[in-house]
């Protein structure tokens, strides 16, 4: 049941919807886009820009071939789902081969679907009385006045989401990376190092289930480390590289655009100016202490009164501070 109204069931929706024993969609959903995409992965699969020089047995671009060899997997999937289900399979290999798409009213009209309902309570009324194959078996659904329990997702599920918003998981990068930075700048603090690898762990786990640029995360990555390099040795222009290196990566990070995979600009734009304030603040304090004299080894000893306890030529011992 595709619902509710403004919903879809888009790429891999549309198999989901062609195998299901009986399919309905509420008045202002979609269905179809269903041609393979390549969302990650290597370089040469389908999709990548190394298919353009590489040619198979055929003399044809090795993208294209792979592409339409999954292509036409993808067509014989949703034609056998069809004639297991006795829907259209012709509209089912055009939504793959042409991306095609359909309004409710237009796949009841295209027999994709059994019918359209509002609501649930309709959904359940409509499929009443409908026979169905199950296991080998024709079996009549009795689904009119079932009771509907709604299952919520328990925490986990619901952390695991807030985790992999890509927004979070640029957080928890950064988290992790300046953690780890100040427990090696300040040994024995712990509490950062422990935070800050946890941190780093879950958002590597976010960005591995995310279509993400590697070119994009790579500049992310080196404008951080330029804005550390800034922090400990001021120059300026590794901090200004470094605030660039960051938001063009971020613009970069996401290979798909739209719901759940956009990176909003309320968390780059401030977090960019976090981590300059962050390099230009140490990067102060650090300037001001190479101004002081020394406190510590032989340097902060010149100059000191002393007393000598014995002396020959031009050696001797003294006794300074202690």
């Amino acid at each position: 049941y595709v619902a509710p109204s403004g919903g879809h069931a888009a790429s891999a929706g549309t198999y989901i919807l062609y195998a299901t024993h009986v399919a309905a969609m509420a008045p202002g959903t979609n269905l179809g886009a269903a041609t393979p995409v390549e969302l990650g992965g290597l370089p040469s699969l389908p999709g990548g820009e190394k298919d353009k020089d590489q040619k198979d047995a055929t003399g044809q671009p090795a993208g294209d071939a792979m592409m339409a060899k999954v292509t036409n997997d993808a067509v014989a999937l949703i034609r056998s789902l069809a004639e297991m289900r006795g829907r259209n399979g012709d509209w089912g290999e055009k939504a793959v081969r042409e991306a095609a798409s359909l309004s409710a009213n237009a796949a009841l009209q295209e027999h994709v679907i059994d019918f359209v309902a509002r609501d649930t309570t309709e959904l359940l009324q409509l499929a009443d009385g409908r026979t169905v194959e199950v296991a080998g078996r024709k079996e009549v659904l009795a689904t009119k006045g079932l009771p509907v329990e709604t299952l919520e997702p328990g925490w986990f599920i619901r952390l695991l989401a807030v985790i992999t918003d890509p927004n979070t998981a640029v957080i928890l990068m950064l988290v992790g990376v300046y953690g780890i930075v100040f427990e090696f700048t300040s040994p024995g603090a712990v509490a950062p190092g422990v935070i800050g690898t946890i941190c780093l762990v879950l958002g590597l786990y976010a960005l591995n289930l995310l279509p993400i640029n590697y070119t994009g995360l790579a500049l992310m990555l080196l404008g951080v480390a330029f804005l550390i390099v800034e922090a400990f040795n001021p120059t300026v222009v590794l901090g200004l590289g470094g605030v660039a290196a960051f938001l063009l990566g971020s613009a970069m990070l996401l290979k798909v655009e739209g719901p759940g995979f956009a990176m909003s600009w309320a968390v780059i734009g401030p977090a960019a100016a976090l981590t300059l304030g962050l390099a230009l603040l140490t990067g102060t304090y650090v300037w001001a202490a190479r101004k002081n004299p020394p406190r510590v080894g032989g340097e902060a000893m010149r100059g000191l009164p002393v007393e000598i306890l014995d002396w020959q030529g031009g050696e001797g011992h003294v006794l300074a501070l202690g």
